[in-house]
C-alpha cells in the first residue's frame, strides 16, 4: 500500500509541476505566437485586468503604475525583452523634453530636439532599414551580401513616431513636458494604441490622463461595440477573405485574369478591414477604459480622389506625415511646383515607413505623384459640372488606382507585383466569373456584403451603435454570443497576425 500511495503522490506531483510548467510557459514570450488583440490569452488577461483598473481608477497614481505594468508586459508579450528599450525610449525623450522646457534660447533647444530625433530615428533605421541598405549597397558594389540577424520590434514605427512628435511640440511650446516619467512613459506604452496605432498625439491624450476621467456608461457600451465591429472585420471577414487572397500572391502565374483580378480586390479589402478592425478595437478598448484615441478610418473606399482617401485613410499616420514633414519641408506655402514636390517626398517617407523594400518606395511614390497629379487638375476638375456620372467616374478611377497599387504593397517582390498585374490585362475572361462564383460562394458573398456595408452612410452606422447602447442587456448579450459563434464558425486554424505589425 505504501508503493501505491507513493507512486500516487509522485504522479500528482508531476503532473502539478507539469501544469504549473505549462501554465508559465502561457504567459512567458514566444516568438512564433506573440499577443494579439484576437487572441484567447489576451482577453482572458484584459477581462482580469479591468476589475483591477476600475479599482485603482480613484487613485491615479496606482492606477498609471498598474497600466504601465500591464502595458509593458503586453508589450513583452509582443516583442520579448524589446520592452526595455522602449522604457529606455520614453526615459531618454522625456528627460531630452524636461530639459529642453527649461531652457530659454531657440537654438539650444533645437540642439536638444534634433540630438532625440537623430537617435529615435537612428535606432528605429536600424531596426528597420539595415539590412534594406546593406543590400543595395552590395549590390552597386557586387558584394557577398549577408544579412544581418534583426529581429524587427513589433510596433516600433509608431511608438517612434509618437515619441518624435512628443518632442517636436515641446520644442515648439505647443505642449508643457511632463512632470511625472510615468506619466509619459503610460502615453508612449498605453497598450490599446502600442503596438499597430493609432499614432495618438501627446497634446491629445495627456490631458485626458490628468483629467482621470471615468468611462460613462453609454461609452462602455460603445467601446464593446467598436470591440465587437472590429473582431467581425478582422477575425471573421478579413482572415477568412485572406485564405484565397494568398493563394493569388503566393503563387502569381497559376491562376487566371478573373481569379488574380478577385485576389486584388480581395487584399484591397482584407488590408481595410485587418488595419481598421485592429483601429476599432484599440479605440474600443480604450474608450472602456476612459480615453479616447480619435478615429482612424473613415470608410475610406468611399473616396472620389486620392487627397480625400488619405484624409479618411490610416487618419493618424496621415496627419503625423502632414504636420511633420509636409509642413515642415514648406507645405504649399513655398509655390506650386515646391506644393507637388513637398506632396511627393511626404509619400514616399510614408512609403518607406511601410516597409523597408523597393516596392514600398514605389507604393508611397506613385501615391505622392497622384496627389500631385489631383492637385494639378484641380482647375480643369473644378469645371465638370458634379452629377452622379462625374462622382461614379472620379470614385472608380481613384478606387482602381488604390487597389493596383495595393499590389505592390502586397506582393513578395517588384516583380510578382508586375506579374499580377500583367495577369489581370493579358488573360481575363468574363465568362469565368460564373465558374468563380459557384467555387467561392461564400468568399464571394462576404465581399458583397463588406463592400455594401462599407457604402453605409455614417450617420446609419452611428445610429446602429446608437440602438446596441440603449438596449437591454440581453440584446447586448445575444448580439455578443452571435458574433463570438460567427467567428468560431469562420475562423482559420491559426490566428494570423494584423498586417499592420510588420510596420
Amino acid at each position: 500500500m505504501e508503493d501505491a500511495s507513493t507512486m500516487t503522490w509522485d504522479a500528482l506531483r508531476d503532473n502539478a509541476a507539469l501544469a504549473l510548467n505549462n501554465f508559465g510557459q502561457a504567459f512567458a514570450y514566444d516568438s512564433s505566437a506573440p499577443m494579439l488583440f484576437s487572441s484567447g490569452l489576451f482577453w482572458v488577461l484584459f477581462i482580469l485586468f479591468l476589475p483591477v483598473y476600475a479599482l485603482l481608477k480613484k487613485n491615479k497614481l496606482r492606477m498609471t503604475i498598474f497600466v504601465v505594468l500591464f502595458s509593458l508586459y503586453f508589450y513583452y508579450k509582443s516583442s520579448g525583452l524589446f520592452f526595455l528599450m522602449l522604457m529606455a525610449t520614453s526615459l531618454i525623450d522625456w528627460s531630452v523634453a524636461r530639459w529642453m522646457g527649461k531652457l530659454k534660447t531657440k537654438s539650444a533647444r533645437k540642439t536638444l530636439m534634433w540630438l532625440s530625433i537623430t537617435l529615435s530615428l537612428s535606432i528605429l533605421g536600424y531596426f528597420k532599414y539595415a539590412n534594406f541598405f546593406l543590400w543595395n549597397w552590395n549590390q552597386m558594389v557586387q558584394g557577398n551580401f549577408q544579412p544581418l540577424d534583426i529581429i524587427l520590434p513589433v510596433g516600433i514605427s509608431f511608438y517612434t513616431f509618437q515619441s518624435i512628435s512628443y518632442v517636436v511640440d515641446v520644442y515648439k511650446r505647443k505642449i508643457e513636458p511632463t512632470e511625472s516619467w510615468l506619466d509619459y512613459i503610460f502615453f508612449l506604452s498605453f497598450f490599446p494604441a502600442l503596438v499597430a496605432g493609432p499614432i495618438v498625439r501627446a497634446d491629445y491624450f495627456l490631458p485626458q490622463l490628468k483629467e482621470n476621467r471615468r468611462a460613462t456608461s453609454d461609452e462602455i457600451w460603445a467601446g464593446l461595440w467598436l470591440i465587437m465591429c472590429g473582431v467581425i472585420k478582422k477575425a471573421l471577414i478579413a482572415d477568412y477573405i485572406a485564405q484565397y487572397n494568398d493563394l493569388i500572391f503566393n503563387e502569381p502565374t497559376l491562376y487566371t485574369g478573373v481569379q488574380t483580378l478577385m485576389g486584388v480586390l480581395g487584399y484591397t479589402m482584407q488590408i481595410y478591414c485587418d488595419f481598421s478592425g485592429y483601429s476599432d478595437m484599440a479605440i474600443g478598448i480604450a474608450l472602456i477604459m476612459g480615453f479616447k484615441l480619435g478615429i482612424n478610418f473613415d470608410s475610406p473606399y468611399q473616396s472620389r480622389n486620392l487627397t480625400e482617401f488619405w484624409r479618411r485613410w490610416h487618419i493618424s499616420l496621415s496627419s503625423w506625415l502632414r504636420d511633420y514633414v509636409y509642413i515642415p519641408l514648406g507645405g504649399n506655402r513655398k509655390g506650386t511646383i515646391r506644393t507637388y514636390v513637398n506632396n511627393f517626398l511626404t509619400m514616399l517617407i510614408g512609403g518607406l515607413w511601410h516597409g523597408a523594400a523597393w516596392k514600398f518606395v514605389f507604393w508611397g511614390a506613385m501615391h505622392g505623384v497622384g496627389l500631385a497629379v489631383h492637385k494639378m487638375c484641380k482647375p480643369v476638375l473644378a469645371k465638370i459640372p458634379d452629377n452622379w456620372f462625374t462622382i461614379f467616374v472620379s470614385w472608380l478611377i481613384t478606387f482602381i488606382y488604390v487597389s493596383l497599387l495595393w499590389v505592390f504593397f502586397r506582393a513578395a517582390s517588384f516583380q510578382d507585383s508586375v506579374l499580377i498585374i500583367q495577369n489581370i490585362f493579358v488573360d481575363f475572361q468574363w465568362n469565368q466569373f460564373p465558374q468563380f462564383f459557384q467555387a467561392r460562394m461564400v468568399w464571394c458573398i462576404m465581399m458583397l456584403c463588406l463592400i455594401a456595408f462599407h457604402f453605409v452612410p455614417q450617420s446609419i452606422a452611428d445610429k446602429c451603435q446608437s440602438l446596441f447602447v440603449r438596449s437591454p442587456w440581453i440584446v447586448k448579450f445575444i448580439a455578443f454570443m452571435l458574433v463570438v459563434q460567427l467567428v468560431i464558425e469562420f475562423m482559420s486554424e491559426e490566428v494570423a497576425p494584423f498586417i499592420y505589425f510588420q510596420f
